[in-house]
């Protein structure tokens, strides 16, 4: 069944693909009207600003990472499971919508004040979830890492290339790659 998107999503989705393909910066609301076949003045109907579209992708690409990380965490679980949970929460997230996701991770540096501060406050608060994870991990015996903001940089860091190569037809699908994933990060954690 196909989905009929108001013109304000429509606005927004071929927005996200532009701000992926050129950059925030390089792209004009005149290319974003030629893209959408109408006039650059009717975009201002439905939006006030390029910067609007952005804030909005990057703070609905926030509440998605966060509704699934908070989902996936069960407080009760071991750190490892916690570790591979949060993992696949997040691969889920990146693949949903890769152009969204690149957005979100390469473009939010355009944020102006106050949305860019608020931006790396939520950022700030997402990794710090994986850390209380390691931290858990490390004083349980079962992670042995030299610093903790280290080994969640290099998890996420690890993550978010996925949006560059993932394809949805690809040899493996995004759950198979989340498991893969957490298996090659976790497996560097545990202590031998």
């Amino acid at each position: 069944m196909e989905v009929i998107l108001s013109r304000k999503e429509q606005i927004e989705q071929t927005a996200t693909a532009l701000f992926k393909n050129r950059g925030f910066s390089a792209t004009s609301m005149r290319d974003l009207a030629n893209q959408l076949g109408i006039e650059a003045a009717s975009i201002y109907s439905h939006i006030k600003s390029k910067e609007e579209i952005l804030q909005r992708v990057c703070f609905r690409m926030a509440n998605e990472f966060f509704e699934a990380i908070d989902q996936a965490d069960v407080h009760t679980a071991s750190a490892s499971e916690r570790l591979q949970a949060a993992i696949t929460a997040h691969v889920q997230v990146l693949t949903k919508n890769t152009e969204a996701s690149a957005v979100f991770l390469h473009e939010w540096r355009h944020l102006s004040e106050p949305h860019h501060a608020e931006f790396l406050a939520l950022r700030n608060r997402y990794e710090e979830h994986f850390r209380e994870i390691i931290r858990e991990g490390i004083k349980a015996g079962e992670f042995k890492v030299p610093d903790e903001k280290f080994a969640v940089l290099t998890i996420l860091s690890a993550l978010n290339w996925i949006h560059t190569w993932y394809k949805p037809e690809g040899k493996m699908n995004a759950e198979e790659i989340a498991a893969n994933l957490a298996t090659m990060l976790l497996n560097g954690l545990k202590q031998t």
